[in-house]
């Protein structure tokens, strides 16, 4: 059984770093990669079995790794960029996620033939965008123009938004008649204070402790971890799913305070990152069933286009109108919207949630979603550099 363990182990960490190293040598998005080997050798092979390895721990690893994954996002947030690119990531954010949840939850319905609670649950959980994919995409792209530093924020800010509401969707099926919309607008509004504060505190008691030496230098790294993961969970105890939005800001908070340097933490937690991102997603997919991928079939085929070519253009077009974004760049961020590994460990969650509450057909939830995450990763990420240079928006010699 112990070796069993250890087998299983090595073979995430391996399997992981060697899909990100074979990502970078091909040119193609390493998520991609590490979904297609998570598959094979769990649910298809049957080497890996988080559920077996983990246990009710699975869960919670994946949690506090997205969550230092996004703290690293937040620290890649500047003041001085929002400024020219605010208006257009807020909109994208509130009235196109909204436009992308509502095109997402009829189609779910229409052409899944989910009943309405699940897809619309399923609607909120693909609102999301993926910053681990976006952004190997835009260092190799190198988008002139607004379009890269606008996708980069919508992908960052967009997570906590779309676990926000993915959660209080779920919350909503476990009330009745008029409890619905004081569920929906407390909880909104306690999410949203509890992971500001949470997320402001955090960071004002790590920049003070930097600020005054009270960590040395070869524990701020981990010291800088432990704060995220305490925030993370503080957070979460005080409001559900607050966790993630307060990680964000903190990350977001360090980044533009001007008291004590950073560097050395933002260097670490992108080498952290790497490690993370492929540990999480080869779990995740390898803790699919079998009969998960059963659930695969021509609806599924007919559901994807609908997201890519009718509820992302429309999301974009609608939320920036009036903006001074050129037609080109509109198409180019419209052709961007990969999903990623929150829509991944929210899905996995909320299946888990809605099994233990009894909710029907909670077994559809999981395997829809890593299909659109596998063909969104593959569409946009064989497909995106062709189309940013045949809009005119990829600089030409992108550096080594």
């Amino acid at each position: 059984m112990v070796e069993h363990a250890l087998v299983s182990l090595s073979a995430v960490v391996i399997l992981g770093i060697a899909a990100q190293w074979l990502g970078w040598r091909v040119r193609i998005p390493s998520i991609l990669l590490l979904l297609v080997f998570g598959i094979v050798a769990g649910p298809i092979l049957g080497w890996i079995h988080p559920g077996e390895l983990l246990g009710s721990l699975l869960y919670p690893v994946v949690s506090l790794a997205v969550a230092v994954i996004l703290f690293e996002g937040g620290l890649s947030l500047s003041v001085k960029e929002f400024r020219a690119i605010g208006g257009v990531v807020a909109w994208l954010v509130t009235l196109g996620a909204g436009i992308t949840w509502v095109i997402g939850t009829l189609a779910a319905h229409w052409i899944l033939g989910l009943d309405w609670s699940l897809a619309i649950l399923l609607g909120a959980v693909l609102v999301v965008t993926g910053p681990t994919v976006i952004g190997p995409m835009l260092r190799f792209i190198r988008p002139t123009g607004q379009s890269g530093a606008i996708l980069k924020w919508e992908g960052i800010v967009i997570d906590p938004i779309g676990a926000m509401l993915a959660v209080l969707v779920f919350q909503v099926t476990a009330y009745s008649g008029a409890e619905h919309g004081m569920v929906v607008a407390t909880g909104v509004l306690k999410t949203v204070a509890f992971g500001t504060l949470v997320g402001l505190l955090g960071a004002l008691i790590l920049g003070l402790c930097l600020k005054r030496d009270l960590i040395p230098d070869s524990l701020q790294n981990p010291v800088a971890v432990m704060f995220v993961v305490a925030v993370f969970t503080g957070a979460n105890l005080l409001q559900s799913e607050s966790g993630l939005l307060a990680v964000t800001i903190m990350g977001f908070a360090m980044a533009n305070q001007t008291a004590v340097p950073i560097h050395h933490i933002v260097e670490f937690k992108e080498n952290l990152r790497v490690l993370l991102i492929a540990g999480v997603f080869i779990l995740l997919a390898a803790h699919l069933k079998p009969s998960d991928l059963d659930q695969i079939g021509v609806a599924s085929f007919a559901f994807f286009p609908v997201l890519v070519f009718i509820a992302r253009p429309a999301a974009v077009f609608a939320s920036t109108l009036g903006s001074k974004l050129s037609f080109r760049e509109k198409l180019f961020i419209s052709w961007m919207a990969p999903r990623g590994i929150v829509a991944a460990a929210v899905a996995s969650v909320f299946a888990l949630r809605m099994e233990e509450v009894g909710l029907a057909n909670a077994d559809v939830l999981v395997p829809q979603t890593f299909f659109v995450i596998i063909g969104t990763v593959a569409l946009y990420g064989l497909t995106a550099p062709l189309v940013a240079r045949r809009l005119g928006l990829a600089q030409a010699q992108p550096p080594g």
